[in-house]
């Protein structure tokens, strides 16, 4: 677990990096206007962030915190306290709510519990949402699972959507515990999955091995959905493993909901390499950072 507090710093600056240009699905219009995004900006392209500036998280990334906040602080998972928390920040959010969150936030007003109030929404942002989990159950798999599915389906009712959270929890973990990052996925998908056929959609993600992020991402597709997103991580930190910042740098070119694509695929790299995964600026310039690290003090 060496690398688990570079990790959650990588997840988090990648979506901030990504934030820039987060939702525009013009690839062409990200490079004329922003040249090749490698510092943090403020969102400039779309409105979807309009309180946000250079070094800010998108409202996945605030999510992140809030979960963050919630285990380091208890020292576990609990479904119920992280509801409690989450419904506190996103109901006054002064940043952009998704449909998925202002559905979950009316599901909760109407009663239903933490465990039957997940929107119907398939998008990949709840399954990217996982790395504060590892510090409080990153020495037990099972839990970690749990956690990882309970968290998710609070937000997001969708079976597809927690196998992915399933999946690329147990790929972090492989990879935290030295696995290459081929190999950590290759083994988190023969766990099996009710919902996610996740041998098939690897073994055709590898297929684009060569090819150039931004055409890839493009083909898969570029939105918040699982599938999409699911090839688009795995394309990213396979393809660019061996350079972490490039793949995070890409993942912005590359355009659509690089915010989502960006945390796990930064969590996975930052897992992988530690420190050399995120960039110093990157890092040192996010506006949480020291609220992260407090959370962090509790439990690393």
């Amino acid at each position: 677990m060496a690398n688990l507090h570079a990790a959650i710093l990588t997840s988090l600056a990648a979506d901030s990096l990504a934030m820039g240009a987060h939702w525009e699905y013009d690839q062409k219009r990200i490079e004329d206007a922003l040249g090749r995004v490698s510092t943090l900006l403020p969102p400039t392209l779309t409105q979807y962030h309009p309180n946000r500036g250079a070094g800010d998280l998108s409202h996945y990334g605030d999510q992140v915190l809030v979960l963050l906040d919630t285990v380091t602080a208890a020292g576990r998972f609990d479904l119920h306290a992280f509801c409690t928390a989450w419904q506190a920040r996103m109901k006054d959010y002064d940043g952009y709510l998704d449909r998925a969150t202002r559905e979950t936030l009316r599901n909760l007003d109407e009663g239903l519990p933490p465990e039957r109030s997940g929107a119907l929404s398939s998008d990949f942002s709840a399954a990217a949402r996982i790395a504060p989990l590892f510090t409080v159950h990153g020495d037990d798999a099972a839990a970690l699972v749990a956690a990882a599915r309970a968290q998710t389906l609070m937000t997001h009712n969708s079976p597809l959507v927690a196998d992915g959270a399933e999946f690329f929890a147990r790929t972090v973990l492989g990879v935290l515990g030295g696995a290459t990052v081929r190999e950590a996925l290759d083994a988190a998908a023969e766990a099996g999955y009710a919902h996610l056929p996740a041998e098939d959609w690897l073994a055709f993600t590898y297929l684009s091995a060569d090819e150039d992020a931004r055409m890839a991402i493009a083909r898969f597709g570029q939105s918040c959905g699982m599938k999409a997103a699911f090839h688009g991580v795995v394309h990213l930190v396979t393809r660019y493993e061996d350079t972490p910042q490039d793949a995070l740098v890409e993942n912005v070119m590359a355009g659509g909901d690089s915010c989502a694509r960006g945390l796990m695929a930064g969590l996975i790299l930052g897992a992988r390499h530690g420190e050399l995964a995120c960039a110093p600026a990157w890092c040192n310039g996010l506006t949480c950072l020291p609220f992260l690290r407090q959370c962090l003090g509790r439990v690393l």
